[in-house]
């Protein structure tokens, strides 16, 4: 980071990530901003980004700010855009309002900034310093940070198990391994992706729903929300053997079958017209290509992504080297050594071919634990 940054510069660059992530369920596709204006010590305006569309977080904190904004510091936790969008510059607004100082937490990756916001201040004689907090700030927007600079979206998968290792009785039966605790805690992880992706299989065991079943209330540490956005729900399904009634058809928001490029043409039209969209990608060894997935879902704006699905996609998933972020619930009890395991890994048969994982974080969850891990080695996040 250029420059000397004071103990103030860190409150107010704080309190601009804390707005920032009032805005983590309703960004999506854009990135989750704050921004704090101060003047003489005291803060004359703020804003974080509700909503694409919607006025970004400078916008709305140079206008509560008014007059007030000339001769302000800007605190902003990603640099302010250059270009005409949905809505125009943030980094002009600030000039135009006379802002004589702007500390960005970092760069914007976006192709169309890119340093752009920054320099568009310098040469209008702004004061730029960048780089503060900004492990905090990338924290923040994991997935459109990757779908910028690797045109990818950032991948979690969720498993849950038992203390032994099993996710359901050797008859599927699954309902409930874990707690009410654990599975409102992955109810906020779909209402945060972008899209929740699962395989065929569990949709002919399931017919899930892989929607978010929350009240605005429910979403800790954010403001209220009068709304919900749902993800995308992806289904790899190479055959097309969804069916055209399944139940995740006939709920809001949409769906999007991913099926082999020999699959049936009349199947594909049954879904199109029971609400479904469908992509054809080419197949590995029969299954769908997941780099080449996550490429197509960064094309459409996809951000961040979640796996929840049997051990097979979980395993594949895991061998690709796809996965990002592997997140078990572990609950306390013991389901018996025929009842079905957590990933299926074929073609593991030393102990070196193992895939290693990192913990990043376990916490409590009601009676379980959330085990979150990094694997060690991944092929496919270029």
């Amino acid at each position: 980071m250029s420059g000397a940054c004071s103990a103030d510069d860190h409150r107010f660059m704080a309190h601009a990530l804390r707005l920032a992530e009032r805005g983590l369920y309703t960004t999506d596709p854009n990135p989750r901003v704050g921004c704090v204006l101060v003047r003489n010590g005291q803060v004359v305006g703020e804003g974080w980004h509700r909503k694409a569309g919607e006025p970004h977080a400078e916008r709305i904190a140079l206008a509560a700010a008014g007059d007030s904004a000339r001769g302000a510091t800007a605190y902003v936790t990603l640099e302010p855009c250059a270009h005409h969008g949905r809505t125009p510059p943030c980094a002009q607004g600030l000039i135009d309002a006379g802002v004589g100082r702007v500390v960005a937490a970092m760069t914007d990756p976006n192709p169309l900034v890119a340093g752009g916001g920054l320099a568009m201040l310098r040469d209008a004689g702004v004061d730029t310093e960048v780089g503060l907090l900004a492990a905090d700030a990338e924290r923040l927007n994991p997935g459109f940070l990757q779908r910028m600079r690797h045109g990818r979206p950032y991948v979690r998968c969720k498993l849950a198990m038992s203390l032994d290792g099993r996710t359901a009785m050797a008859s599927g039966e699954s309902q409930w391994i874990t707690g009410a605790d654990a599975r409102l805690d992955v109810q906020r992880l779909r209402a945060r992706s972008s899209a929740v992706v699962t395989g065929v299989g569990s949709v002919l065991a399931d017919d899930p729903s892989m929607n978010v079943r929350l009240e605005p209330g429910q979403l800790a540490g954010v403001e209220t929300v009068d709304y919900l956005r749902q993800p995308l729900r992806v289904v790899l399904d190479t055959r097309l053997r969804t069916p055209p009634r399944a139940r995740m058809l006939s709920l809001p928001g949409e769906t999007l079958i991913v099926c082999g490029e020999s699959a049936p043409r009349e199947t594909e039209a049954e879904l199109r017209a029971a609400g479904a969209d469908v992509l054809r990608l080419p197949q590995l060894g029969g299954r769908i290509d997941l780099p080449g997935l996550l490429r197509a879902l960064g094309a459409r704006g996809i951000n961040e992504v979640l796996i929840e699905s049997g051990a097979t996609l979980a395993g594949h998933a895991l061998l690709a080297g796809v996965v990002d972020v592997l997140i078990v619930y572990l609950a306390p009890h013991l389901l018996g050594h025929v009842a079905r395991g957590l990933v299926n890994l074929p073609g593991l048969e030393r102990l070196s071919e193992r895939v290693q994982l990192a913990f990043i974080d376990v916490r409590r969850v009601g009676a379980d634990l959330r085990i979150e891990l990094a694997p060690s080695l991944r092929s496919g996040n270029a």
